[in-house]
Parts: structure tokens; sequence; C-alpha cells
């Protein structure tokens, strides 16, 4: 078998693009380098030979001559070495490099052949990433929201610090189960949240109340998707944000709605105490003379059948005085909030018995139109009965004389008493659910209409406007709009429109 020669071993590592400089094992100086290191470093090989450390290195104490000595001297002993060096060439330009010294011994003399490649350009990436990840974990130390990557298992594989400050983590305590911060309920969401996470875009968020490792309750807004990055990561990326000092706030601004909301319907119900008043004298006076004609029919002979009719009359007039307090009462009442389905136009019934009191009292002419199909809505019942209760109002206390003022702006004309009508229309109109309050009194100037729900613009003479901006409140918080435009005959149209409910429009 026929060895190559000489010359065809130099040609071969006078083919590579890898450097390569043969330094004696003995003296460490250079003996022979390939065409690569001859030109990275910008010397001929004649010229090369006779240099020392100091010629072709960057003058530093980490690349004195004795360093680098020192790893060709380990190559001899320990086997090939691996370290970092900085050449620098005849034009004095330095190059970075990552050299492996290698010790071989030849037939006629023993070497160290040395390897290198140019690594400045890594070493300025790797320097720049780690600029940027030191200012990126400075600029998260401070922020609320943290970061966690989840196995497909469900394990923590990293959270960032500032997720472990969110969760109350002190450095270096183990995560644990995600689960276990939420509540049981919340459990079965985020699981559900995580399995349906999509792969694109991040999923929808979701609000968690949770107890912190240190027994703090708190709340986190979560969203999450899919990651898969080959032979790196795989499984679900977390953000989760600390929204406690959100939620108190809407908690405290729901509290202080709730409060309005029923300081509404008490001040109308107080509105209307003359008419409630008037109701339930004519039951009550009823059960008196019942009464009394009962206690003379038991004075006669005979009588009996008839004192008992007299008694019978008196409990049906007491109780229907008693469901005329229980109305009342049932609409006062402070209650929590409760959302269920419900058909619009039963919700318009419910209020109807009080509207049609008020109507009475002030001599205007009530017409209720319900849709003929149903009008299914998600809604607060309470609430919007009171929303079709405040318009219903304030459109009869237009009508009536002497407070037909829609804004301090408005004309003060009256209505003659056989033209004061008001109509309560509900309708259906594609995906959602309307109802109109339409009057025929004065209405209210042109630009008027507009700002009629903004609050501190009354549509009586006297009055603030909180009312209406309440019925805005109420409706906007439902996902529906309120407006105002003059009526098609004269006088106001109020109405406000609700989406229809999924689950039973269908």
């Amino acid at each position: 078998m026929n060895f190559p020669a000489e010359e065809d071993f130099h040609r071969l590592l006078d083919a590579l693009t890898l450097c390569v400089l043969l330094h004696d094992a003995e003296t460490k100086a250079i003996v022979w380098a390939n065409r690569a290191a001859c030109e990275a470093l910008g010397f001929t090989l004649a010229e090369l030979l006779p240099l020392k450390a100091k010629d072709m290195t960057r003058p530093v104490p980490k690349y004195r001559r004795e360093i680098g000595v020192g790893a060709m001297d380990r190559s001899i002993t320990e086997g090939p070495q691996v370290y970092e060096w900085c050449y620098r060439s005849r034009n004095g330009a330095d190059m970075l490099s990552e050299a492996i010294a290698t010790y071989v011994p030849l037939r006629e003399r023993a070497v160290v052949m040395v390897q290198f490649r140019d690594i400045s350009v890594e070493d300025t990436l790797k320097q720049t990433l780690r600029r940027y990840e030191s200012r990126l974990r400075e600029f998260m130390q401070d922020l609320g929201e943290g970061v966690a990557v989840l196995t497909p298992t469900g394990e923590v594989e990293f959270v960032s610090e500032s997720g472990r400050r969110v969760l109350g983590l002190e450095e270096g305590t183990p995560l644990g189960d995600l689960l276990d911060y939420c509540s049981e309920p919340d459990r079965e969401r985020l699981l559900e949240q995580l399995a349906n996470a999509p792969r694109i875009q991040p999923s929808a968020p979701q609000r968690y109340r949770i107890a912190r490792r240190d027994g703090t309750p708190g709340s986190l807004r979560i969203t999450c998707r899919r990651i898969e990055i080959e032979n790196d990561l795989n499984g679900r990326l977390l953000h989760f944000r600390d929204v406690t000092d959100e939620v108190a706030v809407e908690d405290a601004r729901r509290n202080e709605a709730r409060l309005l909301e029923y300081a509404g319907r008490y001040n109308a119900m107080g509105e209307m105490a003359t008419a409630i008043a008037h109701e339930l004298s004519q039951p009550l006076a009823a059960v008196r003379n019942f009464i009394e004609g009962s206690i003379r029919r038991l004075a006669q002979p005979a009588s009996i059948d008839d004192a008992v009719w007299g008694l019978r009359s008196a409990d049906r007039q007491a109780e229907h005085a008693a469901s005329i307090i229980k109305s009342v009462r049932d609409y006062i009442v402070k209650r929590e909030a409760s959302e269920t389905h419900a058909d619009l136009r039963e919700v318009l019934a419910e209020v109807a018995y009080f509207i049609e009191l008020r109507a009475r009292e002030a001599g205007v002419t009530l017409t209720i139109e319900q849709a003929a199909q149903p009008l299914p809505v998600y809604v607060e019942r309470v609430l919007i009965g009171q929303v079709v209760l405040n318009l219903a109002f304030n459109a009869i206390e237009a009508l009536g004389e002497g407070t037909n003022e829609r804004t301090n702006e408005g004309t003060n004309r009256s209505v003659a008493s056989e033209r004061r009508e008001l109509r309560l229309v509900t309708q259906l109109r594609g995906k959602y659910a309307i109802v109109h309050v339409i009057d025929n009194g004065p209405g209210v100037p042109a630009d008027a209409h507009g700002r009629l729900f903004d609050g501190f613009s009354s549509s009586k003479a006297g009055g603030n406007g909180i009312g209406l901006s309440l019925c805005k409140n109420i409706v906007t918080r439902h996902g529906g709009e309120i407006r105002a435009k003059p009526a098609q005959h004269g006088g106001l149209e109020c109405s406000f429109s609700l989406p229809l409910a999924a689950a039973l429009a269908a």
C-alpha cells in the first residue's frame, strides 16, 4: 500500500479553510503553517517561522506567551486543549479565535498542531445577546406580568423572575403545580384554556382568582399559546398579568353602580308615593266597608250568610292590598346581580303595573304594543325593568301640566289632557330586541338628543339627568345602545336595544 508523500500532506493541509500552525513540541517555535493561516495573519511562511507570540498576539495579560505555552504543554500530557486566543495580523487587526492544541509525534520531530478559526463575529453576537438578556431582565424586573412554559405533561419548565414575584414565590422556591393556585371551579377553566391553546396567536384572555404562595389572594389575567420549537421548547407558553388592583376597582365600581341603581328604584317609588297611596286606599276602604257591613249583619237575626259573604269579600280586598305592597317591595328591595335568560316582553310586563299607576294619576293614556315573537335576552331583569320605568316616568312627567320641560332649554308648552299619550313598543330587529318609549309631549331642542343620556341633561324642569344617565350605564353594560330622537307625530321617542341571547334566539 502506497502512502501519500510529505508534499501531498502539505497540499491537503493547504486546502483546508481552517488555519493550522505547527509548533515544535519542545521549543514551541513555529515550524510550518498552512495557506489559510498565512493569509489570515498576513505573513508568508518564511516570515512566520522566526516570529514569537509577542509578534502575532494582542498585547494583553490574558494572551501572554506563558499561557499559550501552558496549553500546548497540557496537550502533550492531557490530550487536545481548547482555549481562546487572540491573534494579531501583520496590519494590526485582531482576530479572536478558538484554538485547539493537539500533540502529534511525527517521524522526524514531535510537534503541537494548533488549529484556530476566527470567532470574532460569534463573540460579538454572544456579547450582544448577553447585553440584550441583561436589559431584558432589567426591564422585566418591575413588570406585573410573568412568563411561564409548561411541558406537554403540565410541568413548569420555566418561569420568569417577574412571574415568581406575581405568584409570591421566593427565589429558588419551586413553582409546583400551577393548578394549585386556583380554586376548584377555576381549575377546570384553566385546563380547558390550556387544552385549547392555539398555535399561531395567544388565546383569548381569561381571569382567575388565585391564592399566592404566601397566602394572599389575587387575580391573574392569563393568555396562552402552543409552542413547538424543534429540539428546544415544546408545550404551552403562558403570559399572566397581575390584575388584582384592576379587579378590586371594578368590584368597587360595580358595588357603587348597584347602590346607585337601588337608589334609583327607591327614588322612582318615592315619586309614585301618591299614586301608590291612592291605589291602596281603594281596597283598604272596601275592607272597612265590608267589615262594618258584616258587623251590622251579625246583629240581625238570620243574616249569618250575608256576614260571611262580607268577610270573604273583605279578605279578597285585603289580599289585593297585600299584592300591591308586595309588588312595590319586590321592586324596591336591594338585589344582588343576577343575570338570566328572559323574554324582554315579560320584563316590560313586570313593570307595566307601576307605569299604569303613574299614567293614570297624570291623566296619560298608556298603550302597550308587544312584539308577536319572543325577544330572548340575557339580562338582569330588575335593571332592565328599571330602564323601562325611568324612560316611561320621564315621558309621563313631560306630559303632565306645568312639568313639560325636557331640558332647561326646552319650551314650557303644555299638552292638552285629551292628547296625553304614551306608547311602549317592543320590537325584533335583526339580532337585537328593542323597546321604544314614545310620547306626544313637547320634545327637546334639536341639539339635545345626542346628549340626553350623558348626565346633567335633565328631561324635567329642575332635574339633574341622573336617571337618564343611569339608563345609559345599565344598557351599555348589557352590550346594548340607547338613543333619543323626535317622535314621528311630535314629542320624543327614546329607545334602547339589547343583543339577542344566542342560546334562545337560535
